[in-house]
């Protein structure tokens, strides 16, 4: 056997190849956006070198990569810890009788969002206002991964997203106002939702409860947050669990918008 005999590839080699290259895509459609894109980038690179060095046979430095990668499959599931938790959130929460899971479960391979339909111009509107008023708010936007574990935890409803009606429930004196609300598309369709609290150390101290939650639901899943800070009248974004920084609200908005298409 000569030592490119691995050129010789047949049809089922081919397909193969293309059932990997199509995995390792949604893998990196999972992690884009995220710190883990990097190390999967290495990982990958790292992969790749392996398989050279052992096709050149390149016996010491093959074996010491060899031996790194048979133990990175147990450092992959610490590091990508969260991004699984979301995929398999994502695989045990659809059910094929329900029309919307489907298109849920469909439109997260094609990197498409649910919440296309937001107006995002209209929701950095309201949080504007909000935060000139010093109103706390915890603006949830749900995405491909279903968010019904948490939806129970509050009172369901069927709103079309606007200005007032956003307003509206997060008066102070409104039954509504505590918890968060679920933005579903165009709709609003839970309030006074209890979220799952971060328990990441790193927070800064500054941020209370409500940050802390909106933390904890965009690592569990790959819902968006925006939150208002009640003392400060300032807008946080928060995604894939940390804090996205912007200079203005037109470039939130710009953010948002991505993020959403």
């Amino acid at each position: 056997m000569g030592k490119f005999d691995f050129l010789e590839l047949s049809i089922i080699d081919i397909i193969d190849v293309v059932l990997v290259a199509i995995l390792l895509y949604y893998v990196y459609r999972l992690v884009r956006g995220t710190a883990a894109i990097k190390i999967f980038i290495g990982i990958v690179i790292i992969y790749l070198i392996w398989k050279l060095t052992d096709a050149l046979n390149m016996d010491v430095l093959s074996n010491i990569l060899g031996k790194f990668i048979s133990v990175g499959v147990f450092a992959l599931i610490v590091v990508f810890q969260q991004e699984i938790r979301k995929f398999l959130l994502l695989l045990g929460s659809p059910k094929l009788s329900n029309r919307k899971s489907v298109v849920r479960y469909l439109n997260f391979f094609k990197g498409s969002s649910m919440a296309l339909e937001v107006d995002s111009d209209m929701l950095i509107d309201a949080c504007n206002t909000l935060g000139q008023n010093k109103t706390g708010a915890l603006i949830i936007l749900e995405r491909n991964n279903d968010l019904d574990f948490v939806k129970g935890s509050g009172d369901p409803v069927s709103l079309k997203a606007s200005i007032p009606v956003i307003e509206s429930i997060f008066f102070k004196n409104s039954p509504l106002h505590d918890g968060a609300i679920i933005i579903e598309g165009d709709t609003i369709t839970a309030t006074r939702v209890v979220l799952p609290v971060s328990d990441n150390k790193q927070i800064p101290a500054r941020f209370g409860l409500r940050h802390r939650a909106a933390i904890g639901i965009t690592e569990k899943t790959d819902a968006l947050a925006l939150v208002v800070s009640e003392e400060t009248g300032g807008i946080s974004y928060i995604k894939n669990g940390e804090f996205s920084y912007f200079k203005d609200h037109d470039a939130l908005k710009k953010i948002l918008a991505e993020d959403l298409s």
